[in-house]
């Protein structure tokens, strides 16, 4: 199956597409709640991907009832979060090559994420690959968080390309639904979460990682 249109343009997410850091917030979360004496069950995590602090919050707050406070929640899984990553967060594989192809095809490309620019900087900035990002919508720079459109429109604004002529790659099913909502060809490269049905009606492609991404972008040139 090629792709529907041409590229001109490619919008990544990050947590869990280009760098592998969904495993090392469920680690820090389910760490922190078992020092509050809560549980977190993996169900619970797999809801919280893609999504913004705001709106995990108010996942959380009704999975935990009174007494839970999301904010110090938040804080103390930070803290963790960086001591687990604080060498550096590895990259999912493909992630060099696919930026070669585009590279080479001269094709500009962006990141749309839920994560803060601080988390942009440490992950994609810890490999030395922020210059090679176009232009980076991260929380903040966006009036709605995914699955609302407005991180890949704000994206494709940016890149000054047409979102319909844009590729997406997500790995979220959130991810997804903005992506799609935004008119991209969005392309599913799952990490911890399944494609559903949902997500094979919403996607031109699931592709099992970024090197088929890579390949299928070759061939629609």
């Amino acid at each position: 199956m090629s792709l529907p249109r041409t590229p001109k343009a490619v919008v990544f997410d990050m947590d869990g597409l280009l760098v592998d850091t969904e495993v090392v917030y469920r680690e820090a979360m389910i760490a922190t709640a078992l020092h509050a004496g809560r549980e977190l069950p993996n169900e619970l995590f797999l809801q919280l991907i893609g999504l913004s602090w705001q709106a995990n919050a108010e996942i959380l707050s009704a999975h935990y009832g009174a007494g839970f406070e999301p904010e110090p929640f938040r804080v103390e899984t930070v803290r963790r979060f960086h001591e687990l990553a604080e060498a550096e967060v590895a990259l999912k594989a493909g992630v060099l090559e696919i930026l070669d192809l585009l590279d080479e095809l001269a094709l500009p490309r962006a990141i749309a994420t839920s994560s803060g620019r601080d988390a942009v900087n440490h992950h994609i900035g810890g490999h030395g690959l922020l210059d090679r990002f176009h232009a980076i919508m991260a929380s903040g720079d966006y009036a709605r968080a995914k699955p609302a459109p407005d991180p890949y429109l704000k994206a494709a604004e940016a890149l000054g390309v047409a979102p319909q002529d844009c590729l997406a790659l997500e790995d979220s099913h959130n991810g997804v639904r903005a992506a799609s909502s935004a008119g991209m060809m969005t392309i599913m490269v799952p990490d911890l979460l399944d494609p559903t049905e949902e997500m094979h009606t919403l996607c031109v492609r699931i592709a099992r990682d970024l090197h088929e991404v890579e390949a299928l972008v070759r061939a629609s040139r």
